[in-house]
């Protein structure tokens, strides 16, 4: 589908019509797609967690009960309880705010500074990309844990410090990304002719050039959502998170790593959990990124 610009000449353009999408036409798709809707399950349970948790359940993540403590998993403690006697179960549902608002945050970020910074180094000049291009291959030569481990402990403990961590480590992944997309579309016949045509750089810039390249960072940043929780996990399990007794994802963990001989459910089942969810936000990112390359 194409449009036509200031200067008579036929763009690519997006269009969107809401008859374009019917259920059931989502639906057939869906049945033909059983690894993506269960991977949208999960994703749509772990968002019911993080913002209705008391619809998934009634206990208080902060209430112990001692005469319960390390109770295998069972009808009444789905994943056991700890060595305080809390429910695990709960913890994990109410963990999910703290962990996943972390992470959107960590990715939105991330996102927008990356394509920022992309947009500007492939159309700022040689000078300012290879700049710009060259801290990013500094970035991404050092592991993403150990660079986020560096600038959590500069920053200090806290999860709006370990989201802003991952944010700084997953900027690399989005620039470089979004400096290719412009790259490829600032010399296409169209954008060409829009500067011979006199058109103003910004607008040609807006319209034209990040018009047709956003696209694959966002299906980055679906991919880069499953990395974000690892991340923050990661940072939660070794102590920088949330201060007890608030629950994280990672913090669950790191409260059963001296129980797991008497009690395993207490980092298996969590940890089962949000390995669930990892791979169901790598699923749909690679969905997504497979059918923008079509």
């Amino acid at each position: 589908m194409s449009d036509s610009s200031d200067t008579g000449v036929s763009v690519p353009s997006w269009s969107w019509s809401p008859t374009a999408v019917r259920p059931t036409a989502v639906w057939a798709w869906l049945r033909s797609n059983a690894a993506v809707t269960l991977a949208v399950i999960v994703l749509a349970l772990a968002v019911g967690f993080a913002v209705a948790p008391g619809l998934f359940t009634g206990r208080d993540p902060l209430l112990a009960v001692p005469s319960e403590k390390l109770s295998p998993p069972s009808a009444a403690h789905w994943f056991g309880t700890d060595n305080l006697g809390r429910d695990v179960y709960a913890r994990f549902v109410h963990g999910a705010g703290l962990s996943l608002t972390a992470t959107i945050g960590a990715v939105g970020v991330a996102l927008l500074i990356g394509a920022i910074l992309g947009l500007f180094a492939g159309t700022a000049g040689a000078v300012a990309d290879g700049v710009i291009m060259r801290a990013i291959d500094v970035m991404l030569a050092v592991p993403q844990l150990l660079l986020a481990l560096a600038i959590v402990a500069a920053l200090g403990f806290g999860t709006t410090k370990v989201a802003i961590a991952v944010a700084v480590v997953l900027v690399a992944s989005f620039a470089r990304v979004m400096r290719a997309e412009v790259l490829r579309v600032r010399h296409a016949p169209f954008v060409e002719a829009s500067r011979a045509f006199g058109v103003p750089a910004p607008v040609v810039l807006v319209r034209h050039v990040l018009r047709n390249s956003y696209a694959p960072v966002l299906a980055l940043a679906a991919a880069e959502f499953g990395m974000a929780i690892l991340l923050i996990s990661s940072l939660s399990f070794l102590g920088f998170g949330a201060t007890p007794p608030t629950p994280e994802w990672g913090s669950l963990i790191a409260d059963g790593r001296d129980y797991l001989a008497t009690a395993w459910w207490m980092t298996t089942l969590p940890g089962l959990a949000i390995v669930a969810v990892v791979l169901a936000a790598h699923t749909v990112g690679h969905r997504i990124s497979a059918g923008d390359h079509r």
